[in-house]
């Protein structure tokens, strides 16, 4: 790696690691950039799931005070981060591609659709809500955004923010630290997955790892200031960059 290419990789990390600390997809600009420097899809894919998770925890530092009070649920919508994450990272290190792209596309879409209509949901759910945690269908949508979290995870911010929102009457910026949480929970699970049996390029990792670090305390302190209505605008925006780059 030239010193050119470890300069765009540094930068790509503190890209992500904002528009994670915000709402999530940070991979769709790591992963293209490692491929771009000649890293191998695969290492490329674990590399920067690694070199992601101080950013994730910088995010999640900074959005500590919308935490409070979310301690019980969280724990139960923990375990299915978990369990998802160890599922898709082992069907990443056993599976080829295939197919997944054209999903990924498709769940992105859906999670758009999700963040738009999710003032409206909201209110229809008003009083229809049995469970204060959102339930077992939101414990199920958490289980299988960390199955796709611990496969690829680009956009996994987005169709958590989704899911959280239709199923939970909470403040979007609340759903933001929670989904923080729970990403940083899937991206530490698979991490430690493919440390233990993955080929890894640890110089990759070391300079996604402190951009993202960086990255990810700055948006966070630029996350917590958006309104609801600029941050849900931000969010689909994102999410609809995000197909494009998939689709193309």
């Amino acid at each position: 790696m030239t010193p050119l290419d470890a300069a765009a990789v540094f930068a790509a990390g503190i890209g992500a690691g904002a528009i994670n600390a915000v709402v999530g997809s940070g991979s769709l600009i790591t992963f293209p950039t490692l491929l771009a420097v000649g890293i191998p899809p695969i290492v490329a894919n674990v590399s920067n799931n690694i070199g992601l998770v101080p950013g994730g925890i910088t995010g999640v530092l900074g959005y500590r005070a919308e935490l409070s009070g979310q301690r019980g649920r969280l724990l139960r919508l923990a375990i299915a981060s978990v369990l998802g994450s160890l599922a898709g990272g082992i069907l990443l290190l056993t599976l080829p591609e295939g197919a997944f792209p054209v999903i990924v596309t498709v769940l992105i879409a859906v999670a758009c659709v999700l963040v738009l209509l999710q003032p409206k949901l909201s209110r229809w759910l008003t009083g229809r809500r049995a469970h204060p945690h959102g339930g077992p269908w939101l414990w199920l949508g958490v289980l299988l955004a960390g199955v796709y979290g611990g496969y690829f995870g680009a956009a996994q911010g987005i169709v958590l923010i989704g899911l959280l929102g239709v199923f939970l009457d909470e403040h979007l910026q609340r759903i933001n630290a929670a989904k923080n949480l729970l990403s940083l929970l899937v991206n530490s699970t698979a991490a430690v997955l493919f440390i233990l049996v993955a080929d890894v390029d640890w110089i990759v990792v070391l300079l996604v790892a402190v951009g993202s670090a960086v990255g990810g305390f700055f948006g966070a302190r630029v996350g917590r200031r958006l309104p609801p209505a600029l941050l849900r605008g931000f969010i689909v925006c994102v999410g609809v960059a995000a197909i494009v780059k998939l689709v193309s």
